[in-house]
């Protein structure tokens, strides 16, 4: 039975049984708790949903866009049919544009149409994000190289939460931090995130992170270690509660799947080798069973 997606549909209960209703710019509200926590030993097993379909293409590329294109234009992923940053693309004329709630001059959250400027230099990206982050710093450059080289230093971290980046980025990054070490001959991490769209954004964001480390790991010579994942701000939006207690319901009274394998092509030897072509080709899951769609609106 897959491990993870009874760890994740508990902290859904919680969120539903235990979580405050609040607002937030979005104009939809959450249920949040403040923060949350869990472990994933890769060697037991590796972290993909069950009980809904996750798209291992999708997740596996936006990850690759981010550490190994290090990219922020969003025309990479869109080429090999990834749209989840469309709504974040600035335009043509340089200006993102969105409908938020923001503080009125009494500090009262109102609805407002939001154009923010950027510079026609920014066209089609996200701004200063993300991969804008990686590639400035060669942030997967340097984890590498002292995987490789320096292999129990304390100081393996990659952090995309950048000051001196945060108002030029559309939006400043959720999954923002991760620390790396060997120990034993595995590569583990600990991953932070500030901000967390449980229903959407979390199970693409742990597997994403599995792949990334059992890249990794290959390409140094080790073996896939531990992933700890603190959150802060856990959340649901009030229109995705629906298709949680669907969720909820599917392992209630249908049951959790087995775990699947994942498949690296075990040629590659380089990170910066494996194939970010839309098909994906050096990555696979091996026996995925799963429950099916469930559909979750985007909240901007």
């Amino acid at each position: 039975m897959s491990q993870w997606d009874k760890d994740y549909l508990d902290l859904c209960r919680r969120i539903l049984s235990e979580g405050v209703e609040v607002e937030n710019r979005t104009g939809t509200n959450t249920i949040k708790v403040p923060s949350h926590h869990f472990h994933f030993d890769l060697s037991q097993e590796f972290p993909i949903l069950t009980t809904k379909q996750l798209f291992i293409r999708q997740a596996v590329l936006e990850m690759l866009w981010i550490y190994q294109a290090q990219s922020n234009d969003v025309r990479w992923l869109q080429e090999r049919d990834v749209k989840i940053w469309n709504e974040w693309e600035i335009d043509e004329e340089g200006v993102w544009t969105a409908t938020q709630m923001l503080p009125d001059e009494n500090g009262r959250l109102v609805k407002q149409t939001v154009h923010k400027h950027f510079g026609k230099e920014y066209a089609h990206t996200i701004g200063t994000a993300y991969g804008y982050i990686v590639r400035k710093f060669q942030m997967t450059q340097h984890l590498i190289d002292t995987i490789k080289n320096n292999p129990k230093d304390r100081r393996m971290v990659m952090t995309l939460w950048q000051n001196d980046y945060l108002d030029t980025a559309v939006l400043p990054s959720c999954v923002w931090s991760s620390e790396w070490d060997v120990t034993d001959g595995k590569l583990n991490c600990w991953v932070h995130q500030r901000s967390c769209d449980v229903p959407l954004g979390l199970p693409f964001n742990v597997t994403q992170y599995a792949v990334l480390l059992c890249m990794l790991a290959q390409v140094t010579g080790l073996q896939p270690g531990t992933i700890d994942w603190s959150i802060k701000d856990a959340h649901i939006y009030v229109n995705q509660i629906d298709g949680i207690r669907e969720q909820i319901r599917r392992q209630e009274e249908i049951g959790d799947l087995p775990a699947p394998k994942l498949w690296l092509n075990p040629e590659v030897d380089d990170f910066f080798k494996f194939d970010n072509s839309r098909d994906c080709k050096d990555v696979k899951l091996v026996d995925y069973q799963h429950l099916g769609k469930i559909a979750f609106p985007i909240a901007q």
